[in-house]
């Protein structure tokens, strides 16, 4: 039996060695990286570097153009909003009657706008008091009386 696990233990190559799950307990060495595994392992060190400082760089980066960036995303959703309310009232017109309905209810409202606020002297200064009204309540200053 000694002989045995002499010859196996004098017959074992590093380039050859492998698991062997038949035996339990026995420990073979592992197999060498060769010239083209090192390389490889080269370009996987550096690509785990990189990745390593990414978050590092995202912050910098995001705290130096922190205004710019800002600016861009109020713009690009400035423009999707745009988009998708300009989507919705073409889905709207293309219902039918309503787009005619909804013109009739503008247009009701307009008349009554006009023979409400705009016809007569006396309503264009209630018309005017109340905006002034609005805007002194929106941005703020002296009351004119």
């Amino acid at each position: 039996m000694e002989s045995q696990s002499y010859e196996q233990e004098t017959q074992f190559n590093e380039s050859t060695a492998q698991l062997n799950d038949d035996i339990p307990g026995v420990i073979t060495a592992a197999k060498r990286p060769s010239n083209d595994e090192q390389g490889w392992q080269e370009w996987v060190d550096l690509v785990v570097d990189f990745l390593a400082k990414v978050p590092e760089q995202l912050g910098n980066f995001f705290s130096d153009y922190k205004q710019p960036l800002t600016t861009l995303g109020l713009i690009l959703t400035a423009g999707i909003t745009v988009y998708v309310t300009l989507s919705v009232l073409d889905a709207i017109d293309n219902i039918p009657l309503l787009s005619s309905i909804l013109e009739l209810v503008g247009l009701g409202y307009s008349a009554w706008f006009v023979t409400r606020y705009l016809l007569k002297a006396s309503t264009r200064q209630e018309l005017f008091a109340e905006f002034n009204g609005l805007k002194q309540q929106v941005l703020g200053g002296k009351t004119q009386g």
